[in-house]
């Protein structure tokens, strides 16, 4: 499924139009990037958690030389399913 399918998902089970489904859809997303940017993370009861996970600095291999490199430490978001969310 797409964006543009959810959009269409989301307008026909909440009776709204397909652009104001689309509002929403992007608020909430822009919402829950906003809040793991500032380190925060976003828990919806009964779907699961966002979270800004920290990966510190580490070292590596350049695969074609063998050589060590230094790969930086790095934040990315990770979503943790709610246990309804995994019986499903």
């Amino acid at each position: 499924m797409n964006k543009s399918e959810l959009c269409k998902k989301v307008a026909e089970s909440a009776e709204m139009t397909q652009s104001d489904a689309n509002r929403a859809i992007d608020a909430v997303l822009e919402t829950i990037a906003g809040e793991l940017k500032r380190g925060e993370q976003v828990a919806l009861a009964g779907f699961g958690t966002f979270v800004a996970k920290t990966r510190k600095e580490r070292e590596g291999r350049n695969p074609a030389t063998g050589k060590p490199i230094k790969i930086p430490a790095k934040t990315s978001a990770a979503f943790k399913p709610a246990t309804a969310l995994k019986d499903l």
